[in-house]
């Protein structure tokens, strides 16, 4: 598929759909709630004033811009000039926040009194309920057991910030049967709730919204390496769970032809396995959680186990933007090991004196992979999209060390 990217992208199209993903694949009770949220983030889109709020609070409470950092000892291992986008420093220690910050001001502005949402790692929950704490909204995070117990210090935050965690026991007991259960909460309160969809993920219109509350990071690296370069990057990457942290920093490149755009998806014990998370890589398309995309499942469509060291990235699916900019052949996706998102956080850990959130590992496990297709000092922009803190009890059991 051939596209004049400078002429012709502008997506989602007004079905919600990118080329055939996307959609609205959702029970009929849902309708009226999606069309009104439609509605009413289309308006605040055109209106200064939430505009102003927005960066009001990115600027004052988030702490952006977040910087651009030259990596200069990662870079000389792999040849490579590596630039990271500082994301690990955003409050509450991810990117997530960015997102959450523009669902609950449009929450708000729609007269919405009580916020649910779910989680995988953690991260989505603590920036929801932090910005539920802040604005004084009611708060519930459905999290799977299992991510319950592989994310206790995140889950303990979001308490201490007011938010009723709300374990689900069902399935694998991860962010897939946590997204399952928190959409039939929506379905039984629709009047006074908001459902604040943590990535780039769901039925429309969420993947283009989260989309366009995350680009605020691609907008500041673009400048940013304009003034630290003089020009574009070569590359820019991210890990791909669901997809937030990547879209955000690749939409405002997707035009710009020059650019190579990688996505790096959680290869878990290896494809050949069976446990990983590579929807993009290894998965087929289908339908779920609202939408069609890339998916893992079985011969007769029924979603299959994952598995991740990383509780962001254990998902069986992906956004419909980065399906659709797949089969443009517009973004290159590769698979890494759990073993080599390990290699990753332990480089960045000795050689910058960062400890990467283990979904960020995985990008920067990706570099033996893709190096050889640049040339030397070629600049690469990497998403850093979270700190490790979270992740020490896991990164602890691996290396088979007590806290």
């Amino acid at each position: 598929m051939n596209l004049d990217l400078k002429k012709t992208y502008a997506y989602p199209d007004k079905r919600g759909r990118f080329g055939q993903y996307g959609g609205q694949y959702v029970a009929e009770t849902l309708m009226p709630a999606l069309r009104q949220l439609e509605e009413a983030y289309q308006k605040a889109k055109k209106d200064s004033s939430f505009q102003k709020e927005f960066q009001y609070f990115a600027l004052n409470y988030i702490g952006r811009p977040t910087p651009l950092y030259f990596a200069e000892r990662l870079s000389k291992k792999w040849g490579l000039k590596i630039y990271l986008k500082r994301e690990d420093l955003c409050h509450t220690g991810a990117h997530k926040v960015n997102n959450t910050l523009g669902q609950i001001l449009l929450a708000r502005r729609m007269g919405k009194k009580r916020i649910i949402a779910e989680t995988g790692a953690g991260q989505h929950g603590v920036a929801t309920a932090t910005m539920c704490a802040r604005f004084g909204l009611e708060c519930h995070v459905y999290m799977g057991e299992e991510d319950i117990y592989r994310q206790a210090p995140n889950v303990f935050r979001m308490k201490l910030l007011g938010a009723q965690v709300v374990p689900v026991t069902s399935g694998s007991a991860t962010l897939k049967d946590a997204m399952n259960e928190a959409l039939r909460d929506w379905i039984t309160n629709i009047e006074n709730t908001y459902y604040c969809i943590g990535t780039v993920a769901g039925p429309h219109p969420y993947p283009g919204m989260v989309r366009d509350f995350q680009s605020i990071i691609g907008k500041e690296a673009k400048n940013q390496i304009l003034k630290q370069e003089g020009r574009l990057p070569h590359g820019v990457m991210a890990c791909v769970g669901g997809g937030s942290n990547a879209m955000g920093l690749f939409y405002p490149f997707i035009k710009e032809k020059s650019v190579r755009i990688i996505g790096v998806e959680a290869g878990g014990e290896g494809l050949k396995s069976g446990k990983h998370a590579a929807a993009l890589v290894a998965g087929r398309v289908g339908v779920l959680h609202g939408q069609k995309s890339y998916l893992l499942q079985d011969q007769e469509g029924q979603i299959t186990p994952t598995h991740s060291i990383s509780a962001g990235l254990d998902y069986p699916g992906v956004g419909p933007e980065l399906a659709y900019l797949k089969d443009l052949k517009r973004a290159d996706f590769v698979a890494v090991t759990d073993s080599e998102a390990m290699q990753g956080f332990d480089d960045l850990a000795k050689l910058e004196g960062i400890l990467p959130a283990l979904e960020s590992s995985h990008a920067l496990g990706a570099f033996k992979k893709i190096k050889k297709s640049f040339k030397k000092n070629s600049i690469i922009i990497l998403n850093l999209s979270g700190r490790g803190d979270k992740d020490l009890n896991t990164v602890a059991k691996v290396k088979k060390v007590s806290l």
